[in-house]
């Protein structure tokens, strides 16, 4: 891996982590797919997406999108935290993390950006991502976290810490893909198939915490945390 630039020297977030937007100061697209979306089919029109930005054939996108119910498996996933494997499809891909679930009443977002435009850092982007779902929290009245030695959103339910936001990336020729799942209002009992992120601690949601969550709502706390972070957006049409 390249030498980092130190993150200090970086403009920060709201939240006080270093921002990234485009050195060339370009919008990235923004697309909301509705319904739920095949997640084989999502995950072969990232591939190609990114392929094209790395190309210069295509801008960045990000891609707002649900899931049905189902496991994916990243490169660091153990055999042996998929509980339940004929609960629901599992699909392994090429993200980093563990176990995950997605399913309706979440939010997934793929984030197929440009790391040459944005600091040619890994731990940089993760951290941004992070600060990214602590701002959309914020705007919603929830107060995320980060924990050392995780990656991930967590919140205090009731005296607990529990997950609200999942991470899992992968960079390839400095574009990102995979991306970030924010619990609006999924069905939490769907994580009993697995020990989700590999670790034996409880999983929570915007509804789960009180609110009267929606997608609409979560959407755009998103977008506007986002632009606090990574720069503009523009709409875009989603891949597929």
């Amino acid at each position: 891996m390249p030498h980092c630039p130190d993150m200090l020297d970086r403009p920060l977030s709201p939240t006080g982590a270093p921002a990234l937007p485009r050195a060339d100061g370009l919008a990235a697209g923004w697309a909301v797919s509705r319904g739920l979306v095949d997640y084989a089919a999502a995950e072969a029109a990232m591939e190609a997406r990114a392929a094209a930005i790395a190309e210069g054939r295509a801008g960045e996108l990000v891609w707002l999108v649900e899931h049905p119910p189902l496991y994916t498996a990243g490169v660091s996933a153990k055999a042996g935290d998929l509980l339940d494997p004929e609960r629901f499809p599992v699909f392994r891909t090429g993200r980093g993390g563990q176990f995950t679930y997605h399913g309706p009443g979440q939010r997934v977002v793929y984030l197929m950006l440009d790391l040459n435009q944005r600091g040619r850092d890994v731990r940089a982007f993760v951290a941004a991502l992070e600060a990214w779902i602590i701002g959309a929290l914020a705007r919603q009245g929830v107060r995320g976290e980060v924990r050392e030695g995780r990656v991930g959103v967590w919140v205090d339910r009731g005296g607990e810490e529990a997950k609200i936001a999942a991470i899992g990336v992968k960079v390839r020729r400095w574009v990102s893909f995979h991306g970030v799942a924010l619990n609006v209002a999924p069905d939490l009992s769907h994580y009993g198939g697995i020990v989700p992120c590999g670790l034996q601690l409880a999983v929570t949601s915007l509804q789960d915490l009180g609110l009267h969550a929606s997608m609409r709502k979560a959407d755009a706390a998103l977008l506007a945390s986002f632009k606090g972070v990574f720069g503009p957006v523009k709409k875009a049409e989603a891949p597929i």
